[in-house]
């Protein structure tokens, strides 16, 4: 039974969605109650093809527009955050590795923290930018091999991942015994996936082929006996997929409605811990 089939089986219509983004085309989300997340179905044979936009922001460098500049300032100040959360757990080595590097901007960050870093990246334009940063970025795990690194990072990469039983085994393979793996992923048990329902920008079908909550990761890195020990905020995701879901509902960005549902939903986040985006710390059981 192949991967997509077995995640299909014990599924229930939930929700039907449009990539607002790209092609306009309708997406089912089915939910898988084995392991409580969502499934994009069907899934494109040319995935490829749905990144080729500039919409795709993590992708570029862009700064035209208000909302391509006000995404970079912030995209500085989370990561600077995101070396701290790193050097807080790191070993003499500090070897990290960052799957879906997008243009090495966190790998850059790192490496003038004088960690020694690696990364992969599917996008060969993505590649390009990074190289002109001196991070050198492969296309994906198997160049490393038998390789392993203290800490694994993927900030929102999780979601896209194809193959996600082999890709989630490869990681476990590729983590040392003492390392940390990092995932950050949006959530959609938050309030403003709920408020914003087929219009929330973190859907993003069809590149984001599973949509998570914190059950579901617990349970799929189980089985390969990797368990979650924190779980932290990321509390801009929800003005920034806020703004971009007011988009999609209402054909404009209204700055003030969706700061005012990013609020709601950080405050509410507080009791039920179901922020937009969630990071997820694992270590080997």
């Amino acid at each position: 039974m192949s991967q997509e089939s077995r995640f299909q089986k014990n599924t229930t219509p939930f929700l039907n969605c449009i990539d607002h983004s790209v092609s306009g085309e309708v997406y089912q989300l089915m939910k898988n109650q084995e392991f409580d997340f969502l499934v994009t179905t069907p899934v494109p044979s040319n995935l490829e093809k749905y990144y080729q936009s500039d919409a795709y922001i993590s992708h570029t460098d862009a700064k035209k527009s208000l909302f391509e500049k006000a995404y970079q300032i912030v995209k500085k100040y989370t990561l600077k955050k995101k070396v701290m959360l790193l050097d807080s757990f790191a070993t003499a080595e500090k070897t990290v590795l960052d799957a879906g590097a997008g243009t090495g901007d966190f790998l850059q960050v790192c490496k003038k923290n004088h960690w020694n870093v690696f990364g992969i990246e599917p996008s060969e334009k993505a590649r390009e930018i990074a190289k002109s940063k001196n991070v050198l970025l492969e296309k994906d795990l198997s160049f490393f091999k038998e390789q392993k690194f203290d800490v694994i990072t993927l900030w929102h990469v999780l979601e896209h991942v194809e193959n996600l039983e082999s890709f989630i085994q490869s990681l476990k393979e590729h983590l040392k015994e003492n390392g940390r793996l990092v995932i950050a992923v949006p959530n959609y048990k938050s309030f403003d996936a709920k408020y914003y329902g087929a219009f929330w920008a973190a859907f993003d079908v069809p590149r984001h082929l599973w949509h998570f909550s914190q059950t579901s990761i617990q349970q799929l890195f189980s089985k390969v006996s990797l368990n979650v020990i924190r779980v932290l905020p990321m509390k801009f995701d929800a003005f920034y997929v806020s703004l971009l879901s007011e988009k999609y509902k209402n054909g404009k960005m209204n700055i003030f409605k969706s700061f005012w549902i990013g609020f709601q939903s950080n405050r509410k986040a507080k009791k039920t811990s179901e922020y937009s985006s969630l990071i997820y710390i694992l270590k080997n059981n």
